[in-house]
């Protein structure tokens, strides 16, 4: 490491690839944290930028930072579909759906949130008067029912809604992003049937098409009925209105981005997690990455990273093309040839975050949290972790 960070350490993969003892599956597993000889779970928070390669020093820069921005003990409020909208300068997400702790799924709709960035930096720089940012519910109009994953689109929201029961459709949803908050059903069915439970959604910077995951994640929470269609990611022409599969074969399609240039599309399987029925170790816990043809149809499937901290959910590439993923003890980062670079590491799930200019991560465990980083030269991560969008 050229320059010492403090919040940052080098790690070297080669210090840990012979153990004196390796676990067998029943001690270390998927739902089990690795912590190699010489390191504390206290020790890799206390410096949580990981560098496993220099590249990532191009990401983080000189004095990367994380800061908490709100925690929520008993009502998990911050999930995924983590939507930056410039205009207003805000930053949406939504609750998760399924959530004992919530409530969440059959009974109520999961709800859609926002916080302001400008209370974001004053908090960042001790300015703020409270200890954590103001939480704004956003009532939309029809109400997105149980929303998920979520993008912009032409000044616009599109949410991914996993549906309710058996007579409320998943559908993709499009949302002013300002009062009143209306609503449009972009689709709710696949030539009259409904979807599984719509995951994420993400636009084509290319084409301009909006490609969309479905999983049976409303099933595995028991909020959606006894899935009727195949795991798989579609196509959306929103001119033609034409709606085609272009991806199938997954156990659990989940999240879903491009590359900067809209060549490659990014798609975590996490079949790992079976939701309330548990785990499946011997699932995918996977990214795949696919050439986008010009005419926007998939091929060329391969596996571009295997994630060993339970799975990877949230995907986002910044304008280098570097992919970042929410995995089990935070967020991880691939260069565009699938090696990983860095870690920033929480300890606890991260399902989703967003490149802003600054990174989002929103982090599912006991005490749920919303932390952010980092702030650093031309409001970046480094030189290149803004959006690909």
């Amino acid at each position: 490491m050229p320059r010492k960070r403090e919040t940052a350490q080098a790690i070297y993969q080669k210090s840990f690839n012979v153990l004196e003892r390796v676990p067998p599956s029943s001690e270390a597993n998927a739902t089990t944290r690795f912590l190699w000889p010489g390191v504390t779970h206290e020790s890799l928070l206390e410096r949580p930028f990981h560098v496993y390669d220099a590249e990532f020093l191009d990401v983080i820069g000189n004095n990367p930072t994380l800061t908490l921005l709100a925690t929520s003990d008993k009502d998990p409020i911050f999930h995924e579909a983590v939507v930056w909208n410039p205009p207003t300068e805000e930053v949406f997400f939504v609750q998760s759906a399924g959530s004992p702790d919530a409530g969440t799924g059959l009974e109520k709709s999961s709800i859609i949130q926002k916080i302001s960035l400008s209370e974001v930096e004053a908090l960042r720089n001790g300015s703020h008067t409270q200890s954590q940012v103001a939480i704004t519910v956003v009532d939309s109009e029809p109400q997105v029912i149980n929303p998920n994953g979520g993008t912009n689109y032409k000044g616009q929201i599109i949410f991914a809604g996993e549906g309710q029961g058996q007579n409320v459709p998943s559908a993709l949803y499009l949302m002013n992003p300002e009062k009143p908050y209306n609503t449009t059903i972009l689709v709710n069915n696949y030539f009259g049937r409904q979807f599984n439970s719509l995951n994420d959604v993400s636009v084509n910077p290319r084409n301009g098409h909006i490609y969309f995951t479905d999983t049976m994640y409303g099933y595995w929470q028991h909020f959606r009925p006894e899935p009727g269609l195949r795991n798989q990611v579609y196509r959306l022409d929103p001119d033609t209105g034409a709606l085609t599969v272009v991806a199938d074969g997954f156990a659990a399609p989940n999240g879903i981005t491009f590359s900067p240039d809209g060549k490659y599309a990014y798609i975590t399987d996490t079949g790992l997690s079976n939701g309330l029925f548990g785990v499946n170790p011997t699932s995918p816990a996977s990214i795949y990455r696919f050439d986008v043809q010009k005419d926007g149809s998939w091929d060329n499937r391969k596996i571009f990273a295997y994630v060993g901290a339970r799975l990877p959910d949230g995907v986002h590439c910044d304008s280098k093309g570097n992919v970042y993923a929410g995995c089990g003890d935070g967020v991880h980062v691939w260069n565009p040839s699938g090696k990983l670079i860095g870690r920033i590491y929480t300890g606890m799930n991260a399902a989703n975050f967003q490149l802003t200019g600054f990174l989002f991560g929103l982090n599912l465990g006991i005490s749920i949290k919303l932390v952010r980083s980092i702030k650093l030269q031309c409001r970046s991560i480094g030189h290149s972790a803004r959006g690909a969008g």
